[in-house]
């Protein structure tokens, strides 16, 4: 019981410090607050989402397409891509079903879709990275303004008042640089990711060509001579 009291006063005191240090820190807070609200947003909609793409990876879906393509089975292939989840084997799908046009360039199309979707929202963090920041000094001009406004009056009244503009300005600016930094991490964790998957892509197209191709080759040596090819 008394432990229990004793974290509540603990923890009601550091609230308390939290929400004043918010409040000396000036009005470009409240912006600074809402930019970190809607990294934090992102971040965690992106973690979300690269879960649910790690789950979808299906590497037997997709070797059992390649067996199809290598033995020139297309309609088989299509079958077993029909319906997955897999950025990879939709990417196939998509050019395979719009083979009698052009595969390779069916297939990149729906791989720069899927880069797309891997790279959303990234611009937004790219650019709270280095709005935070930004934000964060403005204040901190903002904040020294004020004090020098201060300055030739009361010397105790003028010192006090001088290093709470100070202080006010080094609110904005720690909390414009934490937000820069911890956004920083995730962004480029993400970025490498989407571009691991734009290579992997790329990968996936150059191997379904070859099956491909090599199955035409096939197809037209196992023609008897003499008989045309349809």
């Amino acid at each position: 019981m008394n432990t229990a009291l004793a974290e509540i006063s603990f923890q009601l005191p550091l609230a308390n410090t939290l929400v004043d240090t918010f409040l000396h820190g000036g009005v470009l807070m409240w912006p600074l607050l809402v930019l970190s609200l809607v990294t934090l947003g992102i971040v965690v909609e992106r973690l979300f989402w690269w879960s649910a793409a790690r789950r979808s990876r299906n590497n037997e879906r997709l070797t059992s397409v390649y067996k199809a393509l290598a033995n020139g089975d297309t309609s088989g292939a299509v079958q077993i891509a029909d319906g997955s989840a897999d950025p990879r084997v939709r990417v196939v799908a998509h050019g395979l079903e719009h083979s009698d046009i052009d595969i390779v360039i069916a297939m990149q199309v729906q791989a720069a879709e899927e880069t797309k979707l891997a790279r959303r929202f990234l611009d937004v963090l790219d650019t709270a990275i280095t709005l935070a920041p930004l934000l964060g000094l403005l204040g901190t001009v903002t904040g020294i303004m004020r004090s020098f406004h201060f300055v030739g009056g009361d010397q105790e009244l003028a010192a006090a008042k001088v290093s709470g503009g100070i202080g006010e300005a080094l609110i904005a600016t720690a909390f414009g640089l934490g937000i820069a930094i911890t956004t920083l991490i995730p962004f480029n964790a993400m970025g490498s990711r989407a571009e691991e998957l734009g290579h992997e892509l790329e990968t996936v197209i150059g191997n379904v060509r070859l099956l491909v191709e090599k199955a035409r080759l096939k197809t037209r040596d196992e023609i008897p001579v003499g008989v045309s090819e349809q």
